[in-house]
């Protein structure tokens, strides 16, 4: 019998399947590790089943005894955990974002399941239009963009004669590559292809620390952001096939706060198209937010009245107090005379909260979310700062169905805006039966946007490029 190496016995305890649930404000969220060992040398992807998200890479795996270390650069995450004497199991953490959440893992098999997603939309080469990977840089060069433009692929002797309309696309929450990828889908590739083919250029750009963008994600906030924004602006005018009098924004989620927020300054931006936009200040936007995706979980409306005072005052606890120490004390007070006047079964199914140890993972997430830099300057802005002082064009389109930025809501606030700054040209229009990655939904939920296979729905796209020609050719 050969005798096996210490790597190797390492490593033979570690392969296989390993699974765990994290806990996020009450929303369980299972992961998958898939560990492999291919000759002694150990390599990992993750799944996160609920979100649709498989097959994910781990960049380096590392087991030193009985510690493992599994890093995912692309998503700025890292995995810690301790192996227990069986191994079989494995306690730990899991770090993201500046901030921590419990994640126990349990070894519960060696098969590997491969997902293949279906994305009939997804556009493919090769294209019948002009295609260009492009790099360009801020005014200080500190930071690298990574981007795809794209025009009608129309040639003239002097290419100068021909200049076309362009629109800059912008991302939402979240570090998102030029695409906007989620569960697979391509919703920018999908919307720069539609346009293209309607005679609109589009520059799409990898988020900081994405792709081929680089720059400092940790402690960049929407400000940030917006200057990338600008950046991207200065370089399309200095193209020779964009008509400078003609540059537009189209912005997705966060991405619809960006846009009148680079707009409002700027006299060369002759349009802005706002998805799934906010208007209403974020704190109130984030409150609806939870209350209506646990709806879609099954909590019941008079539970979710009773949580939804909880959520704001927890929030405004921990933004408004620089102290975290202090921050945590006042959430967790503030959960406590929650607590003793709310039911069991309330306190249970709106924030999954039986013993200390779950409470203070409850409000360890809370505090862990709102210490990120960017997640404070979100909570405190006010969109209609932005809206206000627009003098652009503006199409603003929500879903009907959409759950993460409600449309009643938000779209109200934007037409009212726009009617009493008496914007030259405004339409505001809610899209039936859409969600907020303006896909034809059933439940509705976050958990069907990577189950579905439409990217993005063609009645959205068509009033896009329809209404962006209409105002180009005034």
């Amino acid at each position: 019998m050969t005798a096996l190496s210490y790597s190797s016995l390492k490593s033979q305890s570690i392969s296989g399947n390993w699974e765990g649930i994290l806990n996020i404000q009450g929303t369980e969220i299972p992961i998958v590790f898939h560990i492999k060992d291919s000759s002694g040398k150990l390599s990992a992807t993750f799944d996160s089943p609920k979100q649709m998200a498989y097959n994910l890479p781990c960049n380096s795996v590392f087991l030193n005894g009985d510690s493992l270390v599994l890093q995912m650069k692309n998503l700025g995450g890292k995995y810690e955990g301790l192996l227990t004497g069986d191994k079989k199991n494995l306690g730990g953490k899991w770090f993201q974002g500046g901030g921590s959440l419990l994640l126990d893992l349990k070894k519960t098999s060696d098969v590997v399941t491969s997902h293949e997603l279906k994305r009939p939309q997804t556009p493919k080469a090769p294209f019948n239009y002009y295609s260009e990977e492009v790099i360009y840089f801020n005014p200080d060069k500190s930071i690298q963009f990574g981007a795809s433009f794209t025009r009608p692929a129309k040639w003239t002797a002097k290419l100068d004669e021909i200049k076309y309309p362009v629109a800059l696309l912008i991302t939402g929450s979240g570090q998102q590559d030029r695409d906007a990828t989620l569960f697979e889908h391509k919703s920018f590739a999908v919307i720069a292809d539609y346009l293209t083919k309607q005679g609109i250029a589009v520059l799409r750009v990898d988020d900081r620390g994405k792709g081929k963008t680089t720059g400092n994600i940790s402690a960049s906030t929407s400000a940030d952001f917006a200057i990338d924004v600008e950046a991207g602006i200065e370089y399309l005018k200095n193209r020779n096939d964009v008509d400078i009098s003609n540059i537009g924004l189209i912005g997705h989620s966060e991405g619809g706060l960006i846009a009148p927020m680079v707009a409002s300054k700027r006299k060369d931006i002759k349009f802005i198209v706002l998805l799934a936009g906010p208007a209403v200040p974020i704190i109130d936007l984030m409150e609806q937010q939870a209350i209506d995706v646990a709806a879609t979980a099954g909590v019941s409306k008079e539970q979710l009245e009773l949580y939804r005072p909880l959520y704001r005052n927890i929030v405004n606890a921990i933004i408004n107090q620089n102290n975290p120490s202090i921050a945590l004390e006042n959430a967790t007070a503030i959960f406590n005379r929650w607590q003793t006047k709310t039911p069991a079964a309330t306190v249970k199914n709106t924030t999954n909260v039986t013993d200390e140890k779950s409470k203070a993972a409850f409000i360890g997430t809370f505090a862990n979310q709102l210490s990120i830099p960017w997640y404070r300057y979100f909570m405190k802005v006010n969109p209609a700062d932005y809206l206000s002082k627009l003098n652009c064009a503006v199409l603003a389109l929500n879903g009907e169905k959409d759950i993460q930025v409600a449309a009643d809501l938000n779209l109200a606030v934007i037409q009212k805006i726009m009617a009493a700054q008496k914007v030259h040209s405004f339409k505001v229009q809610k899209m039936p039966g859409l969600n907020h990655l303006f896909q034809h939904c059933e439940t509705c939920s976050v958990e069907e946007y990577g189950e579905l296979e439409e990217t993005f729905a063609p009645e959205a796209l068509q009033l896009i490029g329809n209404w962006i020609k209409e105002v180009v050719a005034k």
